[in-house]
């Protein structure tokens, strides 16, 4: 019974710790989806290539912002706790979500839409800069040391979930909506229903809990007064081996999960049918295996996986683009389903891979340096480079080859690293 009542608080922070991922990456990923609605909307022009590559630098701004939200959250999750920067990160990407879905457009407002636009993008910015980095910490610490990759894969899944929830309502509205109803209305709904889910999940983290480690770091306290500052000087190192690690991690994901219907019905002639659908059913593939990659990576080792995966993507790469771009949503499909099949090994193993190369007092700070820096230079930038590869070069094929360079440098990290499977986290 002491057990069993030990684990109920034990699940729901851990549910909390987690649920903010939802409507982080359901946002981006609404953002993205929707693009070639809002450039039309917000960024009018007779190209269409032109305003596409101006909404997705707008998408790329908010990434510019997660370097300075990192080292923001850091610094909070690392002196004052993860409970606290947890909190606080999820209302400041709820906020600006809603107010996504009232910006008067273009036409009713002139240049202060999308500066309107840029602004919000900014302040979701500085908080994904702490969320995604503090779920990560706070599941692998409250994780059992044989059990870390399952743990840590539950970010991941609920990172994926939100792309998935943001993909669904995507084809819906599109099945239920007109496209001059989306145009006027239609595409505010997402926006405006992503509220609720930061409203739950700010009701869910006032409940949870420290985790251990972290209280242990503070009843002897060896909180550092500056960890983001401690972590630069000491493990400059090992944040750009993170850095370098979660190159395709972040960028190879953007480009497939969440530029990839984009591509599908803007850049592919003939137009894929159902590319939303191809996109929310391999989504929903990859959130079925994530867990179960999460649990091998305890088993078989993390490091093994990422190289393994790291590589395949490399060589499966060019061929799969190329099979996507006959227009035919058969082939479409099962490529974005190969596709899908590696990257869960990579999404699975990668959250306890990172919290393994820092100690507890400098963690949050640690990773939030590094994996924002290149989210910031290249996942959210993916989508806008491989449309401008498309434009400059005139094949659709041609971000195949960025997507190779992506697992090349992620592939070399990998070699690097050092397994620590079943090992105390300090």
């Amino acid at each position: 019974m002491i057990a069993k009542d030990q684990t109920r608080p034990t699940n729901r922070s851990a549910v909390a710790g987690i649920i903010g991922n939802v409507l982080e990456w359901y946002d981006f990923a609404v953002f993205g989806y929707y693009a070639p609605i809002i450039g039309t909307l917000f960024f009018p022009s007779e190209s269409k290539y032109a305003a596409l590559i101006k909404v997705f630098g707008v998408f790329a701004a908010g990434y510019m912002m997660r370097p300075i939200g990192g080292a923001i959250f850091g610094h909070m999750g690392d002196r004052v706790g993860r409970k606290k920067a947890l909190q606080v990160s999820v209302l400041m990407m709820a906020i600006p979500t809603a107010c996504l879905g009232l910006v008067p457009t273009y036409d009713r407002i002139g240049l202060a839409a999308p500066v309107i636009l840029i602004v919000l993008r900014l302040i979701q910015g500085l908080s994904v800069g702490g969320e995604f980095i503090g779920s990560i910490s706070f599941a692998t610490e409250i994780a059992p040391p044989n059990r870390r990759g399952f743990y840590g894969s539950l970010t991941t899944l609920s990172a994926v979930g939100g792309i998935m929830i943001g993909s669904a309502v995507a084809t819906a509205m599109q099945a239920l909506l007109t496209q001059e109803s989306m145009l006027t209305w239609g595409w505010r709904i997402p926006f405006l229903a992503g509220i609720a889910i930061g409203g739950f999940g700010l009701w869910m983290r006032k409940g949870m809990m420290e985790p251990p480690a972290f209280k242990k770091l503070k009843a002897t306290e060896n909180v550092h007064k500056s960890p983001v500052t401690r972590v630069i000087r000491h493990m400059p190192g090992r944040i750009a081996h993170a850095a370098a690690l979660v190159v395709l991690f972040g960028g190879g994901f953007y480009m497939l999960f969440v530029w990839w219907p984009t591509y599908l019905t803007h850049m592919v002639k003939p137009t894929v049918p159902h590319a939303m659908m191809i996109n929310t059913i391999a989504t929903l593939f990859v959130m079925a295996l994530i867990p179960i990659s999460g649990y091998l990576s305890d088993k078989v080792g993390r490091k093994k996986m990422l190289v393994a995966s790291c590589l395949a993507i490399a060589i499966v790469a060019y061929p799969l683009f190329v099979w996507s771009d006959h227009g035919v949503f058969q082939s479409a499909l099962v490529a974005q389903l190969i596709f899908a099949l590696i990257f869960c090994n990579i999404q699975g193993s990668m959250p306890a891979t990172l919290a393994e190369m820092f100690p507890t007092s400098m963690r949050f700070s640690g990773i939030a340096l590094g994996y924002n820096l290149t989210l910031a230079l290249v996942g959210g930038t993916a989508p806008m480079v491989c449309t401008w590869l498309v434009e400059i070069t005139g094949d659709i094929a041609s971000p195949a080859y960025y997507l190779i360079v992506m697992a090349l440098i992620s592939f070399v990290a990998a070699l690097k690293l050092t397994p620590m499977e079943g090992q105390e986290l300090d």
